[in-house]
């Protein structure tokens, strides 16, 4: 892939998303196909290029041969994430209907979650995802499997 970006003085997470989009977008590339090229899940490899994750040093440097991106941008991908989310209300029709189900089932899932294992929580950082295709005869369904590590409230 041709290094063709120009790098910023000061070069932040979003720049160096805006390369990696810029980069996908031109090789033709899915978020599959980079994430088995550097060794990681589909799912973590986009949160991480979107900056909500940080990356290991040797992944970062994998992303960055494979996209072509400057080597300052290594630096940039192994920061730690800050998580800022910019609406209270999503309006993408597809993030709109994840934080429906969360709002109509979240008391549920968490009334689920302590009765099988104790007031506490599902941890976002100890945790696994993974978006599926199932098929159906009444139209294709889409399967998100979420593994997180269950920690208990910790009682004074």
């Amino acid at each position: 892939m041709k290094d063709n970006f120009e790098v910023p003085s000061m070069m932040t997470k979003d720049d160096v998303t805006m390369m990696i989009l810029s980069a996908k977008k031109q090789a033709g590339l899915t978020w599959e196909e980079i994430a088995e090229r550097i060794g990681m899940s589909p799912v973590w490899t986009h949160s991480a290029c979107m900056g909500m994750n940080g990356f290991p040093k040797d992944k970062a440097e994998a992303l960055v041969s494979v996209m072509g991106l400057p080597q300052e941008a290594v630096s940039v991908l192994e920061e730690p994430p800050t998580k800022v989310w910019e609406q209270s209300v999503p309006t993408d029709p597809c993030i709109y209907r994840l934080y429906e189900i969360v709002g109509v089932y979240g008391p549920t899932i968490k009334a689920l979650i302590e009765e099988k294992f104790g007031t506490g929580i599902m941890s976002a950082i100890d945790f696994d995802m993974q978006v599926v295709r199932v098929p159906h005869p009444k139209g294709d369904r889409v399967k998100i499997e979420m593994s997180g590590k269950y920690l208990a409230y910790n009682s004074w």
